[in-house]
């Protein structure tokens, strides 16, 4: 989906187009007075003050009916440049207004407005030539919005729109907005029955209903199986710690703003963990050491929580409190190369399996000028970005090289997946780390008998398994596969009372192999059966009746399809296992 306010002509089109909108509600509501119309990556919106007057999006009509008759009429928008007195003699009646123009510095700034017709707005701009550029806009949605974002300020009305040079990119964006709205996970989990969210139990804290949480069971089961096979030892941490700790790491004093307020308890303080590595590195500190361990691969399922901003807050996407498949791995200097291949092979390898196919590399690398931000050692930075270098040239991995991003402590590798609506997310990410270590005075006993200190790598597949479901839910609509799905499997006898008795033996029989199956016996109609195991996108849906009943069969549809197929009870058991396991 295009970014509207990086592109420079969509950019003016639309902050003009604010300023019709603007236009049209001064004429329905006279006595409206108006902050500010920026442009957004979505469109533009104006906030504004309508005394008693409440927009609702049924109102949108008459709105964009007085709109087009501004549009029709054509006026020019024409700049005019004014002093700072003139300007709040101008805007003397709006105290919104007033404010913006007070806080300008009267020498260094230039005071402009534009008029167009009977309306005159305070604005830098620029602007289209005439209002008849905008006549392919919609009105999106309204919602409430603080003046200048304080919560201890009045409400303004937040109108939203967009606009287009023509209809058909108009009709184009409408079109990928009702596509993102029907992806939306938080619309998907509130229709699967997956996750909700409770004022009472706090914003920002998913609670995970039995289908929400067997999603979840079965991709920690499916990530932490592959981790053991490659010997991966997984852990249990609290999910808070003392704050020393994070003082020892380098979080206090880096990261506490991210991080919830600290607890005092019979003298100590405590801290909710932003992050896993620190409690990692006590687990590792826990024992003596020699390289002929190395290297130690552990891994934890790990709940953190971090302070994030309500506007920020996303559904499951971006939330206070989630849980990371996250794991260290301590290495030797001689151990990076290949404990780094094997991550970017779990990654290829869960992304094949998941059908992930839309995702680039980037490799963070440090500025080599900046002597601030990166840990200072020159050798230790040029062995360890070729090290990663090496590895994803060997893979025949293309990648992209960011100059400036890496971590102060070391490179990283990170996922990018593009969804199938908005921008690039980052997934899965791999980074290494020589100063945590040396931090927490970590060692392993070299073969000369020297004591040296570990690389640490950092990864994580999935990132945060809130965020992994949220994600997958909106590349596939809900529709998931049969291994994830929370029921595979819906018998709907035809008539209860012919028909039930061999309903349950299939229901029992399936059961018994181990697949998540429900048997529909509610007196209902057939069809309304049918079109609710669609609407919940189960998998297979089991019709059965007196031919089933008579040549020991089922008939079954799978979602979204409208043929009907007969095998035996056993080919679909077979059918069955064979499809689940055809995803790991």
């Amino acid at each position: 989906m295009i970014n509207i306010k990086e592109d420079e002509k969509l950019n003016v089109l639309n902050h003009s187009c604010a300023h019709i909108l603007a236009q049209a509600i001064k004429h329905l509501y006279p006595e409206a007075k108006f902050w500010v119309g920026p442009v957004v990556d979505s469109g533009f919106y104006y906030d504004m003050d309508l005394g008693d007057n409440v927009i609702k999006e049924e109102d949108f009509p008459t709105i964009e009916k007085e709109m087009k008759k501004i549009i029709k009429d054509g006026k020019r928008i024409v700049r005019h440049e004014l002093s700072k007195d003139e300007a709040l003699e101008m805007f003397k009646d709006d105290p919104y207004k007033i404010d913006l123009i007070s806080r300008m510095d009267e020498d260094n700034t230039v005071i402009s407005c534009y008029t167009q017709g009977d309306f005159t707005d305070l604005c830098r701009g620029p602007h289209m030539e005439t209002v008849k550029a905008c006549k392919n806009f919609k009105l999106l949605k309204v919602s409430g919005a603080y003046w200048k974002g304080d919560k201890n300020n009045k409400v303004l009305q937040r109108i939203y729109g967009v606009c287009f040079p023509t209809e058909e990119e108009l009709n184009n964006h409408l079109a990928e907005l009702e596509e993102a709205k029907n992806r939306d996970h938080r619309k998907i989990g509130k229709e699967l029955d997956i996750f909700f969210m409770n004022d009472l139990v706090g914003r920002g804290l998913p609670m995970y209903l039995p289908n929400g949480y067997i999603i979840w069971e079965e991709l920690e089961n499916y990530i932490k199986g592959k981790e053991k096979k490659l010997g991966y030892q997984h852990v249990l941490t609290p999910p808070l710690g003392n704050v020393e700790l994070y003082k020892t790491s380098g979080h206090w004093d880096h990261y506490k703003d991210n991080m919830f307020p600290k607890m005092e308890v019979e003298g100590e303080e405590f801290v909710l963990r932003p992050m896993n590595c620190p409690h990692h590195m006590m687990i590792y500190a826990n024992a003596i050491h020699s390289y002929r361990d190395l290297p130690i691969r552990i891994g934890e399922i790990a709940r953190d929580c971090r302070f994030e901003a309500s506007g920020a807050l996303k559904g499951i996407e971006r939330t206070r409190s989630f849980c990371q498949n996250d794991a260290h791995l301590f290495v030797t200097p001689e151990q990076i190369e290949s404990e780094f291949t094997s991550v970017v092979n779990l990654i290829l390898e869960a992304y094949k399996e998941l059908n992930i196919t839309n995702y680039s590399f980037e490799l963070s690398l440090r500025d080599p000028e900046d002597k601030v931000k990166y840990h200072n050692d020159d050798a230790m930075w040029n062995m360890a970005e070729d090290t990663l270098r090496k590895v994803l040239n060997n893979i025949g991995i293309d990648y992209i090289e960011k100059i400036g991003e890496a971590a102060f402590y070391g490179p990283k590798l990170d996922v990018q997946v593009k969804p199938a609506v908005g921008n690039e997310i980052t997934i899965s990410t791999c980074q290494l780390d020589f100063c945590l270590p040396a931090k927490f005075n970590l060692t392993y006993v070299d073969k000369d008998g020297s004591k040296k200190t570990p690389v640490v790598l950092h990864r994580a597949v999935f990132g945060s398994i809130d965020r992994f479901i949220a994600y997958y839910l909106e590349e596939t609509k809900g529709a998931l596969p049969l291994w994830l799905s929370p029921v595979q499997v819906n018998i709907i006898p035809v008539n209860n009372q012919y028909h039930l008795d061999y309903a349950t033996k299939i229901f029992n029989d399936l059961k018994a192999a181990g697949f998540r199956v429900e048997l529909d016996d509610r007196e209902e109609k057939l069809g309304y059966k049918m079109r609710e195991s669609q609407t919940r996108k189960i998998p297979y849906t089991l019709i059965l009746g007196q031919k089933e009943v008579d040549e020991k069969t089922i008939s079954y549809r799978k979602y979204s399809t409208v043929e009907t197929i007969t095998v035996t009870n056993e080919e679909f058991i077979q059918q069955l296992k064979e499809e689940k396991e055809s995803y790991k």
